[in-house]
């Protein structure tokens, strides 16, 4: 939905050793327990009444200096400057990307826009498939591998998830916040990025890792690069127009939801089991 900013070495490193800090270390008084919501896409849901809690097995995520069974923390240290970044980001939402969206979605059919999600997917192969080798799931990369053969060939260069619809090979999700996650590292503290929306230190140093492998990083010039970013964001709102407002409408205070649902399906991603092989309906 946003554009994304150029990024470095240097701010890799920095938010790297930032990550080295425990989640609990930031005071008890910043922490919040996160609400059982269910995903849609990369965004999870609430429900409506925003009162209910998962079962405490459901809030298990690995940190330093914590053991596996410690129940799931979110620090919010910066929780002010979080909820002015929150109403600036809720504003662009509403006055532009949606807008924008919605034209776009009015405008273009619903086919081209999955073929156009696809071939984004599948340039985004070398990120999924490197994280799942650091993660050990040798059979997701190698699944990684076959699906990008195939949606690069019979797919039309991936307009076509064909590795899925004809034999099955789903993709599974994997990027280097929830590889880091996997490894025992905390989230740190949450954060709002202006544009980019909820993080966490681990999930911001993840970025810029996985941008690195991203192709559309290296679109020169970089205006070009940031262009076809936020177009790529733009055609994936436009196919989940109404998931925010799903998410925010009936809740008491919407920047805790979001924030409870980014730390809830993030630790999600972290715990969820490679997929092995096709799958089968």
């Amino acid at each position: 939905m946003a554009s994304k900013f150029q990024r470095g070495p240097a701010a890799l490193l920095f938010f790297a050793l930032l990550l080295a800090v425990p989640t609990a270390s930031f005071g008890a008084d910043n922490v919040a327990e996160a609400p059982s919501p269910a995903a849609a896409d990369n965004v999870a849901v609430l429900p409506a009444d925003n009162t209910s809690a998962p079962p405490e097995d459901d809030l298990r995520e690995p940190s330093f200096g914590e053991g596996e069974s410690a129940p799931l923390r979110i620090a919010d240290p910066i929780e002010p400057i979080n909820r002015a970044l929150f109403v600036f980001n809720d504003k662009a939402y509403y006055w532009v990307f949606k807008p924008v969206a919605e034209g776009y979605d009015y405008v273009v059919g619903e086919d081209f826009r999955i073929s156009i999600r696809n071939f984004f997917s599948n340039l985004a192969t070398p990120i999924r498939f490197a994280n799942h080798l650091l993660q050990g799931e040798l059979r997701a990369s190698g699944t990684e591998l076959i699906r990008f053969a195939l949606n690069s060939t019979t797919g039309i260069l991936g307009l076509f998830d064909t590795a899925r619809d004809n034999w099955g090979f789903e993709k599974k999700d994997a990027d280097l916040g929830q590889t880091l996650g996997k490894y025992g590292l905390g989230n740190g503290f949450y954060i709002v990025w202006p544009l980019l929306g909820p993080s966490t230190l681990r999930d911001t140093a993840g970025y810029f890792g996985d941008s690195i492998l991203d192709p559309v990083s290296y679109v020169q010039p970089a205006g070009a690069s940031i262009g076809v970013k936020g177009y790529r964001e733009e055609n994936n709102l436009s196919l989940r127009i109404g998931v925010y407002e799903e998410l925010t409408g009936a809740a008491v205070d919407p920047y805790v939801a979001v924030r409870d649902a980014y730390v809830q399906s993030r630790a999600k991603a972290v715990r969820k089991p490679p997929r092995r092989g096709p799958a089968v309906d």
